[in-house]
């Protein structure tokens, strides 16, 4: 979508030589390119057959708050560990060097669900496997996963097992 990939700045170098950093914040400013972007991946929402949007922290929060709103569907949230106040459920994951984790409220999901979930960005795909493993712990399913921004060649879509919907991909080495 022109709209989108005109509002998407692209900052070389950035946050170590070698990485092109895809900065959404001028989609986010323009009405435009975000109302955009929320009617699109809405859509798709809707033909995932979901019943429920979960969103990761934190870029995640943003689209699919708007998308829950605009379907009037419920907002699921998943959060780095700390955050949640009630009980929840936890799942780790590799990164590049070490691990790290997400967690989600117990009582979010039930085995009646069939959620999409949303973020900015697709890279490698670790938080967003670990994502749908924590769905699949708390007894529901993922219909698929939705991104804005994809980045091909760093392997994140095969990491998944449900489809895989973005906006915009761009080839990455």
């Amino acid at each position: 979508m022109k709209i989108l990939e005109d509002n998407i700045r692209a900052i070389p170098d950035f946050p170590k030589k070698g990485i092109i950093f895809r900065d959404i914040t001028p989609l986010l400013a323009n009405p435009n390119s975000f109302k955009a972007t929320i009617d699109a991946l809405c859509e798709l929402a809707i033909k995932s057959d979901c019943n429920k949007i979960v969103a990761i922290e934190s870029r995640g929060f943003l689209f699919g708050s708007a998308m829950a709103y605009k379907l009037s569907m419920p907002l699921v949230i998943v959060r780095k560990p700390g955050k949640l106040p009630w009980k929840k459920l936890r799942e780790e994951y590799s990164l590049e060097y070490g691990t790290d984790a997400i967690e989600i409220h117990e009582d979010s999901i039930t085995t009646s669900d069939k959620v999409v979930i949303v973020d900015d960005l697709l890279a490698t795909g670790g938080t967003a496997h670990a994502c749908a493993n924590l769905i699949r712990k708390a007894g529901g399913s993922v219909s698929s996963f939705i991104f804005v921004v994809e980045l091909e060649g760093l392997g994140g879509r095969e990491t998944l097992s449900e489809p895989v919907q973005s906006l915009i991909r761009y080839k990455e080495e």
